[in-house]
């Protein structure tokens, strides 16, 4: 039977070699698409002249006037003693110019070659970077008017793009920052972007037309996408490099299957959505053995497979082929970086990869929620806000670990409110988006390669280049977009697309470790992301007010997600976030950097003060900016940033005086984002507009993003956690009894008990499969530790921190629930509450359920009237404890932890339950009982101070002052060069006087 092969037009020059290398799986804007004029026909015979000027002139006039420069033999050693001359120097000269032409003419033909042969960007000639450019300029518009310009456009898309040959193109943003580009650049960015159009219009229409025939006439190949097999999962990206030999190419394979109704009655809505079963349509050039399957030449598959492919075949000329292109440039800013393909593409297929190739790492949304517009409950908008998502998380620990603290030092014995409310409603849904969407290791990497810049800047003496924007790629490189060019860039660092940018690939930045320096940029911000790269702004760079149209919901929403991510961002140290007209409920995020003023005149008195005082310092300490202080010995002492963000519409006055407060804020470190009903905002330098679609459009910078929100309703819940978490807030009486409090009594044996206290060990069940046995056991241990309810979604993020597909998260559930089994009574182990939570039985039991259990019973149970009662259950409790929290845990699992409290928690338990027993031992005159209990105690918390105070209380009490010698002596070694903290040390001045003289004597 005859195979289709796909053509030049469609196989070569379609959208994979006009797309950016990570795929925009968004709806595409188009760039208009410009008539060829009489300008472009004059630009092209002006490209003919100069280029026949370049590289046949040249060389005609250099023959003609100054001939050969070389010696026409070898010159001997008298040659060293000659007298240099005028006629050596023009000979030099002379030979600098042949050398320069051979150059240039090389980069014409590099340029002419590619674009004739349409392989895409060109190689790079060593040395030649203007040289090519130029060359690459001419060759472009010579051939913008050519009869065949669409089929040239691989080799001519990237006109004022990377030089680097080894990254893959991307269409970007012109960059026209003033001073800086030459208006060259704008006109070549605008017709690669045309050209861009044309080709990938032209590409598309040929797939079409080629691939109905060659559907009609049965003559298609196909691919049925694979089930996973354990961590791995197939995806279009593989498939594409193995049956296809590259596997960027995976867009040919989408655009042939998009929006075609699959056998399970779903669609193919964006590339990195596949599922197990699914079919795709390949080009005809594809190879691959039995993996690549005809209709009637497939005699491995079942007829009911060879059905599917037949009736998927049908559908073939129904489907939509979409285009794509960049939105193309103005006076750009701020554009987008080229990004590469990443070297491993076999990632989990999940919307947190937008590319079935590179890998996003943090953002864990099952596709199945993506495909069909749900969102299981959980609010989209901190789904698709990694950064800000681990940034709040991070913040909220920190705060409740802090309240742990607080409310643990209040008393001893007693309950003291150790247990945080549990959030419901939607705090429960918007903790739980946290957990999905936080991306930690991107905050960790972001900070640690910024830093890491730093500290490689000061060790070379060189001040810090001023960066206007961040983009981080789907495969996880770092670009910095710098304000003018800033000479080489420090290793592992490389030259980006041009010499205003800064790139670090994520291995590099990967290898970083934490760097003692200030951090460099802790204005950035996130506003977006664009072809599935994230945009973060930096406020403070920027020279002169940043203004934000559109409609007042909308803009309320983009505001409180800036000052969300200003107050709790992992990658600054200190700033000032002063919000005007709106924000006041916000400062419970981070009450020591957020402040409220009212109106335009408080904000000018402040600001106008801080103004002065921001130049008489820089003055003072003889830097041009605040970027040179932090690299200096006056790091982390005047230069942190103040950003305003001021979300009401300023009156024509007020817009005035603050255009002059800000004409000198970039310098200072001074940030200003103003709220806008229009587009005219005297001193705005860049304008932003977000609209009702959720758009950050910004024309003049080349720039349309989807938006980083946090709406009204989203922006509540997290206040309200952040609120239950305040460490100054007492204890109320929901936060004073554990989540699940357990049946102690003989009747109330478990039917499944876990030790999570100490080594892991499950009593009741059978060992699972050794495979899966890991797995199990951690999802086990999540669900027991959340006795409320664990959101599937959640779980999934828990143990595939990188993402996973919803059958495969449904595959292990139902594992899990078959190995916990049923009760007596045939109710599952393993059930779903009515908010979709999954939930254990309360025949599922842990140790630490056990321990809380105790505790609680004995103080604010029936210990509370039975001192006897009390005694035996603190002993109970405190015989349970053999050492931290899955201690044996494996390496690289549940990393989930991190996010937790429990490891704050659980220590705080066992103190206090030491301490309690202790004290009843003490009231018994039982000195040496309490002393082993508070051991035993300090076994899991050694760093808790009451363990201590209490120990040497109770040494005191046995009346034997060597013993308590001893002990004074070990608190000093292990205090180490810090010392002792005041209050024991007073407590030793009441207890043991002499002390201070046995540390004189050992010193």
């Amino acid at each position: 039977m005859p195979r289709r092969r796909t053509s030049s037009s469609s196989s070569s020059s379609t959208a994979p070699s006009a797309a950016p290398a990570t795929p925009r799986n968004r709806t595409p804007q188009p760039v208009r698409v410009r008539r060829r004029s009489f300008g472009d026909f004059v630009k092209a015979f002006l490209a003919f002249v100069v280029l026949l000027a370049l590289v046949v002139g040249v060389p005609l006039a250099l023959a003609v006037t100054v001939g050969w420069p070389l010696p026409n033999g070898a010159p001997g050693l008298d040659w060293l003693q000659r007298e240099i001359t005028v006629q050596t120097f023009l000979h030099i000269l002379t030979v600098i110019v042949w050398l320069a032409w051979a150059q240039f003419a090389a980069c014409v033909l590099v340029e002419v070659k590619a674009a004739l042969s349409g392989v895409g960007v060109p190689g790079r000639v060593p040395g030649s970077g203007p040289s090519q450019l130029l060359a690459r300029q001419l060759v472009a518009a010579l051939l913008l008017v050519g009869a065949t310009a669409a089929s040239l456009t691989p080799g001519l898309s990237q006109l004022g793009q990377s030089l680097e040959g080894n990254q893959k193109p991307a269409v970007a943003a012109a960059q026209q920052t003033p001073g800086l580009f030459a208006q060259q650049q704008e006109q070549a960015a605008s017709t690669a972007n045309a050209l861009a159009e044309q080709a990938g219009q032209a590409g598309q229409a040929a797939a079409r037309a080629d691939g109905g025939a060659s559907a009609a006439n049965g003559d298609t190949k196909y691919y049925r996408i694979q089930p996973p097999e354990g961590r791995h999962h197939d995806s279009l990206w593989e498939v594409a490099d193995r049956h296809l030999g590259d596997g960027r190419r995976y867009k040919e394979i989408f655009e042939l299957n998009k929006d075609r109704v699959q056998p399970d009655g779903s669609k193919l809505s964006e590339a990195s959505l596949i599922r197990p079963g699914w079919i795709m349509e390949m080009p005809g050039d594809a190879r691959g053995g039995e993996l690549v399957e005809m209709p009637d030449e497939a005699p491995n598959v079942s007829e009911q497979v060879q059905q599917q492919i037949s009736d998927y075949a049908r559908t073939g000329g129904d489907h939509a082929q979409g285009g794509g292109g960049a939105q193309g440039g103005g006076d750009a800013h701020v554009s987008l970086p080229e990004q590469r393909p990443a070297p491993t593409p076999a990632t989990p297929v999940t919307p947190a990869t937008p590319a079935p190739g590179p890998a996003t790492g943090g953002q864990h949304a099952t596709p199945a929620a993506e495909e069909s517009g749900r969102s299981f409950g959980l609010p989209e908008a901190l789904l698709a806000a990694p950064l800000l998502a681990a940034g709040l998380l991070g913040a909220l620990g920190r705060r409740r670990r802090q309240a742990l603290w607080h409310s643990a030092l209040g008393a001893v014995g007693g309950r003291r409110g150790m247990e945080p409310p549990t959030p419901t409603g939607d705090a429960q849904d918007v903790q739980d988006a946290l957990l999905v969407g936080a991306d930690p290791d991107g905050v960790r990497l972001l900070d640690r390669s910024l830093r890491g810049l730093a500290a490689s800047l000061a060790a070379e003496s060189r001040a810090l280049p001023v960066v206007y924007a961040a983009w981080m790629g789907g495969n996880g490189d770092l670009h910095l977009q710098l304000a003018q060019p800033a000479g080489k860039p420090p290793t592992p660092w490389q030259v980006g697309q041009d010499q205003t940018f800064w790139m670090l690939a994520r291995a590099d930045a990967e290898r970083y470790e934490d760097a003692e320096t200030a951090a460099p940029y802790p204005g950035l911000v996130s506003l977006g992301t664009m072809d599935d790269s994230r945009l973060l702004l930096n406020l403070e760079a920027v020279p002169g007010l940043v203004s934000l149209s559109g409609a007042e919901a909308d803009r309320a929403a983009v505001f409180a997600s800036v000052a969300a991510e200003l107050a709790t961002n992992g990658w600054s140290d200190r700033m000032t976030i002063t919000l005007v007209g709106f924000g006041e409920d916000l400062t419970p995020l981070a009450p020591n950097r957020i402040r409220h003023l009212d109106g335009f005149e408080d904000l000018f008195e402040t600001m106008s003060a801080e103004t002065r005082q921001r130049r008489g310092a820089l003055g003072a300490a003889g830097h041009d900016s605040v970027l040179t202080g932090r690299t200096g010995p006056a790091q982390h002492t005047r230069w942190a940033p103040h950003l305003v963000l001021l979300a009401a519409q300023p009156s024509d006055e007020d817009a005035l005086r603050l255009a002059e407060l800000a004409a000198d804020a970039g310098r200072l470190g001074i940030g200003y984002l103003v709220g806008t009903e229009g587009t005219d905002l005297p001193g705005a330098a860049w304008e932003m507009e977000i609209t009702g679609g959720g758009k950050l459009l910004a024309p003049l910078l080349g720039l349309e993003l989807e938006a980083q929100l946090l709406p009204a309703a989203q922006q509540l819940a997290v206040v309200e956690l952040f609120t239950d978490a305040d460490p100054e807030r007492g204890p109320g009486g929901p936060a004073n009894t554990p989540p699940f409090l357990v049946d102690i009594s003989e009747q109330g044996r478990p039917a499944v008990y876990a030790r999570l206290v100490g080594s892991y060990e499950i009593i009741g069940l059978d060992t699972p499969d050794g495979d899966r046995s890991a797995q199990l056991h951690e999802a086990l241990a999540l669900l027991l530790l959340h006795r409320e309810g664990v959101h599937p979604r959640v779980l999934a993020s828990a143990l595939w921190p990188r993402g996973v597909t919803e059958d495969v998260r449904d595959a292990l559930l139902e594992r899990l629930r078959a190995w916990l089994g049923t009760d007596p009574d045939g109710t599952p182990r393993l059930g779903t509450d009515a908010t979709g939570r999954l939930t254990l039985a309360k025949s599922v039991v842990s140790d630490l359920d056990v321990l809380r259990s105790l505790y609680y019973e004995a103080t604010q149970g029936r210990g509370v009237d039975s001192r006897q009662v009390r005694g035996r259950l603190l002993t109970d409790a405190l015989v349970l404890v053999r050492g931290p929290l899955l201690a044996d845990r494996p390496e690289g699992r549940y990393r989930w932890l991190t996010h937790e409290i429990i490891d704050a928690q659980l220590p705080l338990l066992v103190a206090d339950t030491g301490l309690a027993l202790s004290e009843f031992h003490l009231e018994r005159g039982r000195a040496e009982k309490a002393i082993e209990a508070l051991n035993a105690a300090l076994r899991t918390a050694p760093a808790d101070e009451r363990l201590w105070h209490e120990l040497l209380r109770a040494t005191h009490a046995t009346e034997d002052a060597d013993r308590l010698r001893a002990l004074a002596a070990d608190l000093i070694g292990r205090s180490g060069a810090r010392g002792l903290p005041p209050r024991t040390e007073a407590l030793l001045d009441e207890l043991l006087p002499t002390w201070r003289d046995g540390v004189a004597a050992a010193g």
